[in-house]
């Protein structure tokens, strides 16, 4: 194990993976504590917490480290980008143009991984105006 630990510091290209993984952990964890704008933190926390750990703001609060909880700007986390992948993994199967395209090899998964993004980047924005819709008719 500590072998592996010696190889970052030798490897420059593992390296720097290493400090780029650790710089985008640590910009998510400084965006989790900035607050919306328009959004009562307190009465959001409050909420949140009311809700209780087995409901969907639970799980969603879990999932985005606490971000749903302080209704951050990164209070999404990561399920729009899972969301899309699954979304385009069953388009695969279902669409002949994707499955031709799943089947190019380099070239057709780069433009899945492609698909994925611009997909994540609507699902975020559905997701975000539908939360934020959710959020002022409950009056948080």
């Amino acid at each position: 194990m500590i072998g592996g630990f010696q190889n970052i510091t030798r490897i420059p290209e593992l390296k720097r993976r290493v400090l780029i993984t650790l710089a985008l952990l640590a910009v998510y964890r400084v965006g989790v504590f900035i607050p919306s704008p328009g959004i009562d933190t307190g009465l959001m926390e409050q909420f949140v917490s009311a809700q209780g750990q087995g409901t969907i703001f639970g799980l969603i609060d879990m999932f985005s480290g606490g971000a749903l909880r302080r209704f951050s700007v990164f209070a999404l986390g990561i399920m729009p980008y899972i969301s899309a992948s699954i979304i385009l993994q069953l388009l695969t199967v279902v669409v002949p143009h994707r499955e031709r395209l799943s089947k190019e090899g380099e070239a057709g998964r780069k433009k899945i991984v492609q698909y994925t993004r611009y997909g994540t980047v609507i699902l975020s924005l559905i997701q975000g105006f539908g939360i934020s819709i959710g959020l002022r008719q409950m009056q948080v």
